[in-house]
């Protein structure tokens, strides 16, 4: 399987341009799945709840879940891509996975970051797995990377690729995101953003790019730069996310005793 990520620098508001951009950046790609970054198409530093509204569109219905559907369907390609979305009066830091057949799948951030908790609702769906090729697909949204417990969920509920749509102000993730691998024995998609932004007086928020690879045995497959626009792709085998043995005496997962980790 060929696994990707793009990184860029979208400009706030601008969603057609933005969904634009990627797409055309896109169009000589032959991967079979493509992470993008958190709020790809909008932007991240909202100022208003007018702002989010403006911004925040219904999945599938929406614009850019319509874009992105039709491009998946016209290329064979799967795309994850995080967008706010508008349920109702409830809105959402969300990640959508597309295809062929259209929104396979929607996950809504349940760790919100910063700001983000003036905005968004958490997240109130539970963490899934999709089937994408023969390979079991989970997704997490940026800040989720800090709480052990997100990947481990998936990795539970057999997920051999964890793909993680971002936008990274902090300098930790990239390193943390090799345990979180190794710990799991799963490959890993960052897909992370470049630039700045500084809207409204706000504190200026720098993204810290390097969007990465990584595989299940902690090896960094490809690390981008800290600010230039970048696709990569890899191909993995999958199915090396599923050996959890780690010597003749010790399974990852069947070792676990969570009767031993209650407060």
């Amino acid at each position: 399987m060929r696994i990707g990520f793009f990184q860029f620098y979208p400009i706030f508001g601008d969603i057609q341009t933005n969904v634009d951009h990627v797409l055309k950046s896109l169009s000589r790609v032959s991967a079979d799945l493509i992470v993008l970054p958190e709020f790809f198409n909008t932007g991240y530093q909202f100022v208003s709840k007018k702002e989010v509204k403006e911004l925040s569109e219904p999945i599938p219905n929406g614009y850019t879940s319509k874009r992105l559907s039709q491009w998946a369907r016209e290329n064979g390609i799967f795309l994850v891509a995080g967008l706010a979305e508008q349920e109702g009066e409830q809105f959402y830091n969300s990640a959508i996975l597309v295809g062929p057949q259209g929104v396979f799948s929607v996950y809504r951030k349940i760790h919100l970051f910063n700001e983000e908790t003036l905005w968004f609702s958490p997240g109130n769906k539970n963490f899934e797995i999709v089937e994408v090729k023969g390979t079991r697909v989970g997704i997490i949204i940026c800040f989720d990377w800090i709480f052990p417990e997100a990947v481990r969920t998936l990795a539970i509920k057999g997920a051999d690729l964890i793909c993680h749509p971002s936008n990274l102000v902090l300098p930790y993730c990239p390193n943390a995101m090799v345990t979180r691998a190794i710990e799991n024995r799963v490959f890993t998609i960052t897909a992370n953003r470049i630039g700045s932004e500084e809207r409204n007086g706000k504190e200026k928020l720098t993204f810290i790019g390097q969007s990465e690879i990584v595989s299940p045995e902690g090896q960094i497959l490809h690390r981008a730069s800290e600010n230039q626009e970048e696709f990569h792709e890899v191909q993995i085998n999958p199915l090396e996310a599923r050996k959890k043995q780690i010597n003749p005496y010790n399974h990852l997962l069947n070792d676990r005793k969570p009767e031993r980790y209650t407060s």
